[in-house]
Parts: structure tokens; C-alpha cells; sequence
């Protein structure tokens, strides 16, 4: 652990950036996050869609297969006709587009790896409550099994910026986003930490202020009368910033208490946050019904967040949970 504390630079290269799109407004208003990155970083954005297969049971009143054939058959040109019509409003960006029929999370994996996405960026509808990702029920296995970090745009994401872009589909190029107040909260375990590479990148191509955090969840009464904990969090945060790092502000570092998904978006509007940059255990196992029972601090954080949450998937080769898996 110490050995990747010491090992954090600000060095990131997002070249190629995966924007997932259903066709929704909501969905849509993370287009601008794709193109402020790009902007930054020399990125090609790529917009991808996902036909899911489907095997519609025939029933009173459906249409004969005869009609569905033609729908199946029209979907791939209407949908063909969308991205593009999305990635004309990228003028001046380098932009490829993608239609492709299967499961979701294994054709945007299939993409990530053709492609070398270094970021997926998506938009949430959170239609349940539990912050589903646009694609719906595979949420958590995009969340936890695309192999690069993942921008999402959540549903309490409130901003004129996002009005704006609900409001020129098709139309008008995406508005122009500026993170100006980043929040990186981390609790020392190797795959949060893994996230503060990014943090730190996109504080100095955004020249942004950076706030770092670290959540205590675990404490007795007298913990205010021993600093030890404390203090020796705070030389943790301090002593990550990269030594390569051109920041125009200093860093602040922030040690609070309590529930950690709570304190992080207590954090985030405390400070204005414009970004929310979190690292997170990839996923071991079979996901399934109880991963929406029992939601991760880090979901939580993406489903009730009022601005966007990056989160970097890192494999844990050590199986430690920390409180950013937790319920």
C-alpha cells in the first residue's frame, strides 16, 4: 500500500473516451463531460449504442413476425442516424460512432478493448431509486466490470448546463463544462488510491481546487481526545500529491466522521463539487440480485450525488473491503 502511495503521479493519458447513449435527454446530458474531456486531453470520443437482443413472446394483439422482422431490421438505421446526428454536434472533436446489437456490458467491454477506451462516460436514470445506469439492469455490471474508469452522470446531477443540453438535442453543440472544484476521497486501500492518479490529472488540466478525504467510520467516543488517527490521515493525504503535479491551488485535505457515503456527499455540496473522483474493488464473483440489496458506498455516492462521480475499477488482489464497497 505504501508502495502505490509513493507511485501516484499526475501523469493520465485519456486518448480514446467511450460515450454510452440510449437516446434519453437524460442520458444525453452527460455528452458535455465526454466533450470537456476530450477537450483537455486530445481525446476521440466515441458514441455507442447498444441494441439489446430481444425475444419477444407473441401474444394477442402483437405484432406478426413478419412486422417485428421489419422493426428488428429498421432499429440499426434509426439508431445509426441518432449517433451520428450526436456526433455531428462534436464538431471540431475527433468522433467515431458505434451500433451494435448483443448484451450490453459485453459489447461495450468488446468495444473498450477494441478501441483502447481509457474512459467510459454515461448518463443515469435512477428510475428505481437505486441509481440503475442508463442500460438499465446491468447497472452494476458496467459499474464493476468494464475494465476503465467510468464517468456517470447521475440523476439528481441538476445543473443549467444539463438543461441546456436536454433541451438542444440534435441541435446545438453540447455546452461547455469546466470542473473547477474536484472532491477525491479516499480511505488508503490499494484500489482507492489507484484513483488518485486521475485526481490529480484532471485538477491540473482543469486547473481546478482539489479537496482530499478521508472518512473515519470506525471510532469511539474518545477519539477527538487521541489526534493520533487523525493526524496521521491528514500526513497521508498530504504526502499524495505527485511530485509532478502543476497545481494553480494547494490541495486541501479534509479528515471527516460518520457514514462514508454520507460524509462524501455531505463533502461534495459543502464544497461546491463539480467532480467526485472515487476508486473502486472490481467485482468478484457472479453479480446478481443482491448486488442492488446490499448497494455499495461508492453506488450510493453515484445515485444521490449532485455532480458527476469518476470512478477507477481495480483489481484486488488481496480481497480487502474497504468502506467504499460497503453497504
Amino acid at each position: 500500500m505504501k508502495l502505490l502511495e509513493q507511485a501516484i503521479n499526475s501523469k493520465v493519458s485519456l486518448k480514446n473516451i467511450l460515450f454510452a447513449t440510449d437516446f434519453s435527454a437524460v442520458s444525453e446530458a452527460a455528452l458535455p463531460y465526454a466533450a470537456a474531456v476530450s477537450l483537455r486531453y486530445g481525446s476521440t470520443i466515441h458514441v455507442v449504442h447498444v441494441i439489446p437482443d430481444s425475444h419477444l413472446p407473441l401474444r394477442p394483439g402483437a405484432p406478426d413476425p413478419s412486422t417485428l422482422g421489419a422493426i428488428y431490421e429498421e432499429a440499426p438505421l434509426v439508431a445509426q442516424e441518432k449517433v451520428l446526428q450526436l456526433a455531428d454536434r462534436l464538431k471540431g472533436l475527433p468522433c467515431q460512432t458505434h451500433v451494435r446489437h448483443g448484451h450490453t456490458w459485453e459489447v461495450l467491454a468488446d468495444i473498450i478493448r477494441e478501441n483502447e477506451i481509457d474512459l467510459l462516460v454515461a448518463g443515469t436514470h435512477g428510475r428505481t431509486g437505486v441509481g440503475r445506469l442508463v442500460m438499465g439492469s446491468v447497472a452494476e455490471e458496467i459499474f464493476r466490470r468494464v475494465s476503465c474508469p467510468v464517468l456517470t452522470v447521475g440523476p439528481k446531477v441538476h445543473t443549467a448546463t444539463n438543461l441546456a443540453a436536454a433541451g438542444t438535442r440534435h441541435q446545438a453543440p453540447p455546452p461547455e463544462i469546466n470542473f473547477e472544484r474536484i472532491l477525491y476521497a479516499t480511505d488508503f486501500t490499494d484500489h482507492s488510491l489507484a484513483a488518485a492518479s486521475y485526481a490529480f490529472s484532471l485538477t491540473q488540466e482543469f486547473q481546478a481546487r482539489l479537496a482530499l478525504l478521508h472518512v473515519i467510520d470506525q471510532y469511539g467516543e474518545d477519539l477527538h481526545d487521541k489526534p493520533g488517527p487523525i493526524d496521521e490521515a491528514l500526513r497521508r493525504l498530504e504526502a499524495l500529491r505527485p511530485e509532478d503535479a502543476a497545481l494553480l491551488y494547494e490541495p486541501e485535505a479534509a479528515v471527516e466522521f460518520g457514514v462514508p457515503a454520507d460524509c462524501i456527499l455531505q463533502a461534495a455540496t459543502e464544497r461546491e463539487a463539480d467532480l467526485i473522483v472515487l476508486g473502486v474493488r472490481a467485482a468478484t464473483g457472479r453479480l446478481g440480485v443482491s448486488t442492488h440489496l446490499a448497494l455499495t458506498t461508492a453506488h450510493k455516492v453515484i445515485s444521490k450525488s449532485s455532480c458527476p462521480v469518476l470512478t477507477i475499477r481495480v483489481e484486488d488482489s488481496e480481497g480487502v473491503k474497504s468502506w467504499l464497497d460497503r453497504p
